[in-house]
């Protein structure tokens, strides 16, 4: 693949084509799921609960049923007397019913549902239900979650949905849902010899929402014996199978179709409004839509808070010999996809370094808080923010450049990580040179300006892509040389629509504009495991490759019978196709129209591409194959911490990340920056903040978020590209590179401009002001 002469007309791939919806989107014009229309729906509120951790005695909906409007109201208890366990899902146990039944786990989940003509009534009715408790324990610590009761689950039921979780086994009488531990070599032994040092240090990273533009919204109904859904979702297969197996319906008499998103990052994957609107439009066979308020979406998911107790260990020649670290993921009250993300995260939490003694053990615990699941990064940034950190300290310790003892540590390609897996397209050493050299590394620095102090921070970051999954593709080439392709990944801001379009136009040697992408609907569209985790454009884009050349195969053999020469005479260009040995020549449009004889006809291929893994041995977590690629990323940074307010200003960040093959590098960049400002965010602002279970800043108005006045003065975002030999055109993906090293980057900025290091996110004024008293306190 990588030594294949790229076409001389109609190149599609490195080139900056437009977002094929940017000129929807900037004119108001793109309609978002809520924006379509629909068939009249009930509107559907919920009645939330105001325990923690409770027994659910009675519940009272007589004030709710007389208020004009109210068409029905609908409790778990209700709805589990229909379906039983199935009406628990989730994609790694079984553990949450779409209102709660028996009892609720955390405050503000789901306990009944109003259904009314009007958001209005919905909303007056949903609070005049009345729900008579019986309170638990509750537990809101993870690490007193991990060392006992109470216990948020008396059992848990795997649901066995993607073959990387097939595994989970049923457990009962603990809160920690799924464990994963990597053992390499003889920790203790390294850390002993003679000569070495050794830092520790116990780092926090708080529970974050993901704050998307677009509100998740969902509507569906019944048609006849089917069910249709319309919903802002990044996993419209996953939606399919989930509801089928609710209902306990074929798979063809589901239907799931969805809208461009209006963002994500995680936040609208799996089950979330989807149950709980399928039940009510199948049991009370109306249409429904439920639009969850900004509060609201709070509740529904959030990023996992994780607690990372660290070590590093470097040997007199600074090399580092040994690393352990102990993850406990704050998973909430249910599991969502956390157990993936324990193990996703695990086997990368000593970092993107040659480490031969490793000690790992990564947790996944219920506690009684909202649930948690993907963000961006998938749990990487967490342990990222602790081997991160360490490494930093462990090279002053050294005595060593930070930047420079990372360089003589990091995994080249063909070394083994300590996951078992040799590295290959995963150029760290690349991304670091390049933003070190982009923000002036080994230039003097004005250390002192007035009450100013300013530093500068590396960090790298390494993330395994999410394996084994399934991609499909389905092309249809149209008689006048235009295409329509088939794809069931969502385009959510990330340009895959545009993406893909480039794939299949660089195969067939059409233009900008001539490829167009059907929004995923699994009537239509082929299955697709998720778009999440920077999968799609390899997957997705190996799919869509593999089509494109089956197309261009058909084309070669209509083109070489019609000429009457060999197929391997025939050469398709951006001009149509030539014959080398006669040179006769003839447009996509007059094949197609000589061949079917009638115009507007289409020629159709399709392809699956499917990754495979080696499942880790549970013992040690090794595996020579945990997955299908890496990612590498690298982040410096220049800033200033005011030492009068506490405020820390970014001057210079410089994102780079190592992207196989840029695709398009207008939307790569793109990419690599939008994950950087988001990143500044986990470092200075984001934080859920928890009171005994309650969300104190559940809002815009107190979730403190960057404003365009905290974006850092000049952003740098590099390619790297290292081709990945399996990867369409040599690509991989990028929108987690660069979020997974930025927090660390930063605080090691702080921590070069003042002296301190904090191990607790984010570094918000208070924080800083606060140390800096301490510090010079104990001067």
């Amino acid at each position: 693949m990588l030594g294949e002469t790229r076409v001389a007309a109609g190149g599609a791939v490195g080139e900056r084509w437009a977002r094929t919806d940017a000129r929807a989107k900037v004119r108001g014009e793109l309609l978002y799921a809520a924006d379509q229309p629909l068939r009249p729906c009930l509107d559907v509120v919920v009645h939330r609960s105001t325990r923690p951790h409770a027994l659910i005695g009675s519940v009272d909906t007589e004030r709710a049923m007389a208020v004009d409007g109210v068409v029905a109201v609908v409790t778990g208890a209700q709805l589990y007397k229909l379906f039983g366990n199935a009406l628990m899902t989730g994609p790694a146990f079984s553990d949450q019913p779409c209102l709660a039944v028996d009892r609720v786990r955390y405050i503000g989940e789901p306990v009944a549902a109003v259904l009314a003509r009007g958001l209005a009534p919905a909303r007056t009715a949903a609070d005049e239900i009345e729900v008579d408790y019986t309170e638990l324990e509750p537990v809101h610590d993870v690490d007193l979650a991990v060392a006992g009761g109470p216990y948020v689950h008396d059992v848990l039921r795997p649901s066995v949905v993607f073959g990387d979780l097939k595994h989970l086994r049923g457990k009962r009488d603990t809160n920690v849902n799924y464990e994963y531990t990597l053992r390499r070599g003889d920790v203790a032994e390294a850390a002993a010899a003679e000569g070495g040092r050794t830092v520790h240090e116990e780092f926090w990273c708080p529970p974050t929402h993901h704050v998307p533009i677009e509100l998740p919204f969902t509507a569906a109904w019944r048609d006849g014996d089917r069910l249709e859904i319309l919903s802002a979702t990044q996993t419209p297969s996953y939606v399919r199978q989930s509801v089928a197996d609710l209902l306990g319906i074929p798979l063809n008499a589901v239907r799931v179709r969805s809208a461009p998103l209006g963002g994500s990052f995680g936040a609208k994957m799996y089950d979330r409004l989807e149950p709980l609107a399928a039940v009510l439009a199948w049991t009370q066979r109306t249409a429904v839509r439920i639009t969850a308020s900004r509060e609201e979406a709070f509740l529904l998911t959030t990023r996992h808070g994780a607690a990372v107790t660290g070590s590093m260990t470097a040997d007199k020649d600074g090399r580092i010999v040994a690393a352990t670290a102990d993850v406990r993921y704050d998973t909430g009250a249910y599991a969502d996809v956390g157990p993936r993300i324990t193990a996703k995260s695990g086997m990368v939490a000593t970092g993107p370094y040659r480490v031969e003694n490793v000690d790992v053990r990564s947790r996944c615990v219920y506690t009684n808080k909202p649930s948690a699941g993907p963000f961006r990064g998938f749990g990487v940034p967490q342990v990222t923010w602790s081997h991160e950190s360490l490494v930093d300290e462990l090279a002053r310790e050294c005595g060593v450049d930070p930047a420079e003892f990372r360089r003589r540590n990091l995994l080249r390609e063909g070394d083994v990580a300590p996951v078992g897996t040799p590295m290959h397209s995963a150029d760290f050493a690349g991304c670091l040179d390049a933003v070190t050299e982009a923000v002036g590394w080994d230039t003097p620095l004005q250390r002192e300006e007035g009450r100013l102090r300013r530093g500068r921070g590396v960090a790298v970051g390494v993330k395994a892509v999410l394996t084994p999954t399934i991609a499909n593709a389905v092309l249809q080439l149209n008689q006048d040389a235009s295409a329509t392709l088939l794809i069931s990944t969502v385009d959510m801001g990330q340009g895959s629509d545009t993406i893909m379009a480039q794939i299949a136009a660089e195969a067939l040697c059409l233009g900008e504009g001539q490829v167009r992408v059907v929004a995923a609907d699994t009537d239509v569209t082929p299955y697709d495991t998720i778009t999440a985790g920077s999968r799609s454009t390899y997957h997705t884009g190996n799919a869509v490759r593999r089509a494109a050349d089956a197309m261009r195969d058909k084309l070669l053999e209509l083109a070489a019978e019609r000429f009457g020469v060999a197929v391997t005479d025939v050469k398709l260009t951006g001009d149509g196709l030539v014959s080398a040995e006669n040179q006769q020549k003839v447009s996509i449009p007059e094949l197609l129209h000589g061949h079917f004889g009638a115009r507007g006809t289409t020629l159709t291929t399709e392809a699956n591409f499917t990754t495979s893994w080696v499942p880790y041995d549970h013992e040690t977590g090794q595996s020579e194959r945990v997955t299908e690629h890496w990612f590498a990323g690298a982040v410096a940074v220049q800033l200033t911490v005011d030492t009068a307010t506490g405020r820390v200003h970014v001057e210079h960040l410089a994102v780079a990340g190592d992207v196989g093959r840029a695709i398009n590098p207008k939307l790569v960049e793109q990419q690599l920056t939008g994950a950087a400002i988001m990143g500044v965010g986990h470092a200075l602002f984001d934080q859920m903040v928890f009171d005994e279970g309650q969300i104190v800043n559940g809002t815009l108005l107190d979730y403190q978020l960057p404003s365009v006045l905290d974006v850092p003065d000049k952003i740098t975002p590099i390619i790297v590209e290292s081709p990945h030999r399996s990867g369409p055109y040599g690509a991989k993906g990028v929108g987690e590179t660069t979020i997974i090293p930025l927090a660390p980057a930063i605080a090691n900025a702080v921590r070069d401009a003042i002296g301190i290091r904090f191990p607790r996110l984010p570094l918000t004024p208070e924080r800083i002001l606060t140390a800096l008293a301490e510090q010079e306190a104990g001067a």
